[in-house]
């Protein structure tokens, strides 16, 4: 029974779609769906991050050979860079998340993760392995193969390209191909065993390109007799698009990387090159030899059979004739020994019958969120839109324990709502990302509940179950309750529904500096999560830090209203750096949740509750100049912890870019990748140098060596060639090429210990060759490889300083690194070194 539990939540997991518009099914989607019942075959795809994956060939197992594809992300992206907004590191893990739902949605695809996190680029699959805790990731990737049950593999990686391309990119393949071999081990994660069985794949693939060759030419000379060649570019009359064009739309889901995608029509060739298993005798058909009919299941063929004469007499001007027909089919699966393929054929077969039906059923809450404990009034509503006799049973409300029943024909196109008020229990869990409910260390998640591992998101508690009579057979439907609201602009708008705390704690910033003996003001911005929330509020502090006042009470009337409350922080009088967290007690509950809400268009709204606190540093800091013009790139945190220093950071938009306008500042700071997402900046660069050449100081972050909106040459005022060269082990000594520079000299003396507690990475996309004009600061190298001087560049142009820089600003100052604050202070100070 645990075993069928455990199943039945994962497969509901995979089919709901937390907060979104609920899924309507045109007739042609329909067919569809009545053809995939038809097939018993079902592939993982493998890589490390999203954006990995091949949505060419996932659309195209989908759609044109209907094999049920999943996609194994070992990772969230949580360590890459956001192109659409300021979130990093587990917040930007929790917006890919959502892409990679919203482009599954599309391409048709299910979606897997492992308790794996982003630790940002590596070079070689050993540090990966090192960092993510290789045996507990491997378990993962054993798990999901158990519970899928693939066929085939396909890893989107070479495993046997260690230290020629992302570390993450030959761990995720390497791990593949272990788990393709321990998954059918009964000797293997042998816990996992309680609630899966084990399961062994046919063939695993390496899904190869020219790309892996080096050149297109290569690849035409490589030898190709152990390769599967499919040709992918299927054109879909019922849907009116190419898989290529379908794969696309799925890609340019990953908007936070940048990665919008135009479709393409015409053949298109995968090469899928076996690592293990039998090679299929047709070296054009993945599953060669593997049943993938009705037959695979002892009692199945009958099924088999009348499934196809459902879809030839399938009328797509009245589905709902298919349902006599389905429901029998229905029937006759429930009738077969349990297995993997009974369980998911017959969800999916409810699915397709409730299609059909034209059958509309939801649960829309009030309200967005509420607190355990809570009442809340929920609008349900149903409606069968067929001529089917259609009966409604029963309602069954869960985790309240409300259950009526019903003895209502549902007639063709009546529709029936209720409104039903209920108290949320008191022990109702609040609906946070799992994977980031426990403090977690470099490289790993941590999650003790096995059946949550690997799902993409928490499975909602909150849910309304239907009991149906559908012509005679009794059927029950399952709905999250979710939030719908009007928008005077996008209309029918939905939204997850969401447990929260009665109330959030959010430091107004994650980093306190304290460069002197001085307090300064800490403020704490509370929000009620529901009426009437008053209390008191503290702050838990590091040793030998004091705050004023102890404590501060408040009140909160209404949901949703917040209250500033401001404390007088007093740091010590020497080095110092922790964390402080408030604690919010109402009676005698204690509360020390903050709350982050991200909103894009392209995925469901996202309220993240995660634990509330900030770093505080006393340090020794010195700057000059205060006024500093900061344009925007990619989207990055910089000008607010400028700000903690004492800076006055305008953060002005390309048009502003003007003599005029910038004579007044006493630096230019260019925000990451602005030369990559900036479309007008060519127009604007001109004025920049001229901003120097007159005086000004102007910092440029990093930038992608590809995709420069500039002409050739005119990055920086002297030539200047970006490369790939990176170092990503955060810990490698940096060495002092010029140490009598005024940047490690002035207002700051920058030392070795200036570069300790750096996070994720020293830097990256450095400078490889550069003009003699320009200065080299520093050298450093990840281990084994030849120093790399590029990471900080320093030119005189006329009467000011121009400075390239590829070290990660972007990533230490919002993790409160000391060393790399100074070290930018010294960065635009510089035009005042020589006035000493």
């Amino acid at each position: 029974m645990r075993l069928l539990i455990t199943l039945f939540l994962f497969l509901l997991t995979f089919f709901s779609s937390f907060g979104q518009k609920p899924q309507r099914l045109s007739s042609a989607d329909i067919y569809d769906e009545i053809k995939e019942l038809q097939v018993l075959g079902s592939a993982l795809y493998v890589a490390a991050h999203p954006d990995d994956e091949n949505t060419r060939l996932i659309s195209w197992l989908v759609n044109s050979q209907h094999i049920r594809t999943a996609y194994l992300s070992l990772t969230r992206g949580d360590g890459g860079q956001n192109l659409i907004g300021t979130e990093i590191a587990e917040l930007l893990g929790v917006i890919r998340t959502q892409e990679l739902l919203a482009a599954r949605r599309l391409d048709g695809g299910h979606q897997f993760f492992s308790r794996a996190n982003d630790f940002g680029y590596s070079k070689h699959p050993d540090e990966t392995l090192r960092m993510w805790n290789k045996n507990e990731v491997l378990s993962d990737a054993v798990r999901a193969i158990r519970r899928w049950q693939p066929d085939v593999i396909i890893t989107r990686f070479d495993p046997n390209s260690a230290g020629r391309t992302h570390g993450h990119h030959t761990a995720s393949a390497m791990l593949a191909l272990e788990a393709y071999e321990q998954a059918g081990n009964p000797n293997a994660y042998t816990d996992q065993l309680t609630e899966l069985g084990t399961w062994q794949p046919r063939r695993i693939f390496f899904n190869t390109s020219w790309w892996f060759y080096g050149s297109r030419e290569n690849f035409e000379k490589a030898d190709k007799s152990n390769m599967v060649t499919v040709d992918v570019g299927t054109y879909f009359p019922l849907k009116g698009e190419s898989n290529n064009e379908i794969a696309a739309e799925s890609r340019s889901m990953h908007k936070s990387q940048g990665f919008g995608s135009i479709g393409t029509r015409g053949s298109q060739e995968e090469y899928l090159d076996l690592l293990r298993g039998d090679m299929p005798r047709d070296p054009t058909n993945i599953f060669d030899g593997i049943n993938t009919t009705w037959s695979r299941l002892e009692g199945g063929e009958e099924i088999g059979r009348l499934l196809r004469q459902i879809e030839l007499d399938y009328r797509h001007d009245n589905p709902a004739a298919s349902v006599p027909a389905l429901l029998q089919a229905y029937a006759k699966m429930g009738q077969l020994p349990d297995s993997y393929w009974k369980r998911t054929r017959m969800e999916d077969t409810r699915r397709v019958i409730e299609a059909c039906l034209g059958l509309f059923a939801e649960a829309v809450a009030s309200d967005h969120s509420a607190t355990p404990g809570e009442e809340v009034t929920l609008n349900i509503e149903i409606i069968n839109r067929s001529d089917i006799a259609c009966q409604l049973e029963g309602l069954r409300i869960v985790p309240v324990g409300f259950d009526t029943t019903f003895s209502l024909s549902l007639e063709n196109n009546v529709d029936h709502h209720w409104s039903h008020t209920l108290r949320l229990p008191k022990e109702m869990p609040f609906t946070a990302p799992y994977w980031l409910d426990k403090p977690w260390q470099l490289g790993m998640y941590q999650v003790d509940d096995p059946s949550l591992i690997g799902l993409p998101e928490t499975p909602r508690k909150f849910k309304v179950m239907f009991s149906l009579i559908v012509a005679g057979f009794p059927m029950v439907i399952e709905k999250d309750v979710v939030y719908k609201y009007d928008d005077d602009v996008k209309g029918e708008v939905y939204r997850p529904f969401e447990v929260t705390p009665p109330v959030f704690a959010n430091f107004e910033s994650k980093v306190f500096l304290f460069t002197t003996d001085e307090p300064q003001e800490v403020s704490v911005r509370l929000r009620a999560g529901k009426d009437d929330v008053a209390g008191e509020v503290q702050i838990c502090l590091p040793e030998n830090w004091r705050v004023e006042p102890e404590t501060l009470g408040f009140e909160l009337e209404k949901k949703g209203e917040e209250k500033l409350v401001t404390f007088l922080l007093y740091p010590p009088a020497s080095h110092s750096e922790g964390k402080i967290t408030p604690i919010v007690k109402i009676g005698e509950e204690a509360y020390t949740k903050a709350l982050v809400n991200i909103e894009y268009d392209h995925i469901p709204p996202q309220m993240v509750v995660e634990p509330s606190e900030a770093k505080v540093a006393r340090m020794d800091l010195r700057k000059t100049g205060s006024r500093i013009a900061y344009i925007m790139g990619a989207g990055d945190l910089v000008p607010e912890h400028l700000r903690q220093i004492g800076y006055q950071v305008d953060v002005l938009p390309e048009e502003a870019i003007t003599a005029t306008t910038l004579k007044g500042y006493d630096a230019v700071v260019m925000g990451i990748r602005a030369y990559n997402v900036l479309q007008r900046i060519r127009f604007y660069q001109p004025v920049l140098l001229d901003y120097v050449k007159n005086g000004g100081t102007m910092v440029v972050q990093y930038n992608t060596s590809r995709r420069i909106n500039l002409p050739a040459g005119e990055l920086a005022p002297y030539p200047l060639k970006l490369s790939r060269t990176r170092v990503t082990v955060e810990e490698d000594p940096v060495s002092f090429v010029a140490p009598q520079h005024p940047v490690l000299n002035f207002p700051n003396k920058i030392t070795q210990k200036d570069f300790e507690g750096w996070v994720q990475e020293r830097g990256l996309y450095f400078p490889g060759e550069w003009a003699q004009e320009f200065t080299p600061i520093l050298e450093m190298n990840d281990p084994g490889e030849d120093p790399a001087r590029g990471s900080l560049l320093v030119a005189k142009y006329g009467e000011g300083y121009y400075i390239y820089t590829g070290l990660s600003f972007f990533r230490e100052l919002p993790a409160g690194v000391a060393g790399a604050y100074r070290l930018f202070a010294n960065l635009l100070s510089i035009g005042d070194a020589e006035k000493r």
